[in-house]
């Protein structure tokens, strides 16, 4: 099923676990790594689909993830004439893709590589959030680009969340990616303190420090 300009509609799929790290799937006898994706069938919605290939290409149900966000339009890339069929080509042109932001509500047990008879992975691993684009086959990665960073505001929020920010990457107003500095540690309620100490961290981790004697 492709729309009048030759791209076939297409679900992609960013996977986090609990750690904001992403499913990465290695495509069976090949040495590639990607996100999960797959075609919108006739009469499918995009969620039908994603549901669908989430199964058929990871083994997960819809009990076992919770949809965080998609994208908001179509995201499209190009395949290149050497990997299109001869019969498909002059027709197809490329993919065109809505991308889920799902996290596992599941666990890792819940996965299967080989839900179905026609499997798409035979390896998987968890990665973090800005993954190495480079591994990924040239003609996908600004298609992956664009929905990492589209998608990367919604992540929820960790103890780590300042390590899936890649260092040095710039936003598309020309500013560096970043997050606010953590706080420090506020005392807890009622918590008297010694004469002339002041909350702040410590490399003990008592919380709090004292003035140093003279």
């Amino acid at each position: 099923m492709l729309d009048r300009d030759g791209f076939r509609p297409n679900v992609g799929i960013i996977l986090l676990n609990q750690k904001n790290q992403v499913f990465w799937g290695k495509r069976i006898r090949t040495h590639s790594w990607q996100f999960p994706q797959g075609g919108i069938d006739r009469g499918e919605s995009p969620e039908q689909a994603m549901f669908r290939e989430l199964h058929e290409e990871i083994g997960l149900k819809q009990e076992h993830v919770r949809i965080i966000a998609r994208t908001r339009d179509w995201l499209r890339y190009e395949v290149p004439e050497r990997y299109i069929r001869r019969d498909a080509r002059g027709h197809y042109k490329g993919q065109k893709q809505i991308w889920f932001l799902l996290q596992l509500t599941g666990q890792d047990w819940n996965l299967n590589l080989r839900a179905t008879n026609h499997p798409e992975f035979d390896a998987w691993r968890w990665n973090d959030y800005w993954v190495p684009l480079d591994v990924v086959v040239e003609f996908k990665r600004g298609v992956y680009e664009m929905a990492l960073r589209e998608l990367a505001r919604f992540l929820p929020r960790t103890d780590h969340r300042n390590r899936y920010l890649r260092g040095g990457m710039r936003t598309r107003d020309g500013e560096h990616a970043g997050q606010e500095p953590l706080q420090p540690p506020l005392p807890a309620p009622g918590l008297e303190l010694p004469p002339g100490a002041t909350f702040e961290p410590s490399p003990q981790g008592r919380g709090f420090s004292s003035p140093a004697k003279r």
